[in-house]
């Protein structure tokens, strides 16, 4: 499957599993050669074709597409600047993990040990009007260090190495909100030991959880 027809189906999954709705998110990779596909602007990503998928530089300049370059590419191109060992950006929101960016909450609690591992926590970046220059700079204090992002009053951003990588961590945010949202209705979750976080760093340096 070629890089674009990997963007439509990513884009299609997302939509299909209530990620984005309407015309909401973006998704983007980084070929071989330093060129960014993405999806364009206004469209619904449930029925996204191949010639809806835009090609540019680095820089966001047009090499290849007809269609309106998204206007929040920024956020994905600055992620690769910053990144090199990321080809893939995955910009949705998710009901459950936009109702804790919209309360102004991280997903920052130690609550699940699979999570801690991948995850250590979901940081929360401030507030950012879309489509500006202030977004990029929102996660400039977490880019390095993370590969998912609360977006406050906006939505999440995932990156990987692919396009299957990023999307499974979007999927994986997502259920975490909602572990999260359900366990606060039971009562409140019981966050894991200093000695069981501790414990769980070494699996992780150890490289025997996969």
């Amino acid at each position: 499957m070629g890089l674009k027809a990997e963007l439509v189906y990513y884009s299609k999954l997302c939509y299909d599993s209530k990620f984005i709705s309407a015309y909401d998110g973006n998704l983007s990779a980084r070929n071989k050669k330093g060129s960014i596909v993405s999806t364009s602007s206004g469209l619904c990503k449930g029925k996204l074709k191949l010639s809806d998928i835009v090609k540019t530089d680095k820089n966001g300049r047009r090499i290849e597409g007809r269609k309106k370059i998204s206007t929040e590419l920024k956020l994905h191109l600055y992620i690769y600047s910053k990144r090199k060992d990321i080809n893939a950006v995955i910009h949705t929101h998710p009901v459950f993990a936009s109702a804790f960016a919209v309360t102004g909450k991280a997903l920052d609690k130690a609550l699940l040990p699979e999570v801690f591992i991948k995850f250590v926590k979901i940081p929360l970046a401030k507030y950012a009007a879309p489509s500006t220059d202030e977004v990029p700079i929102s996660i400039e204090d977490f880019v390095m260090k993370y590969n998912v992002i609360l977006l406050a009053n906006h939505g999440l951003v995932a990156y990987g190495k692919t396009l299957e990588e990023a999307y499974y961590l979007t999927e994986k945010a997502e259920q975490y909100a909602q572990i999260c949202f359900y366990a606060s209705i039971l009562g409140g979750a019981k966050e894991l030991t200093l000695s069981q976080k501790k414990q769980l760093e070494l699996i992780k340096k150890s490289g025997i959880y996969k």
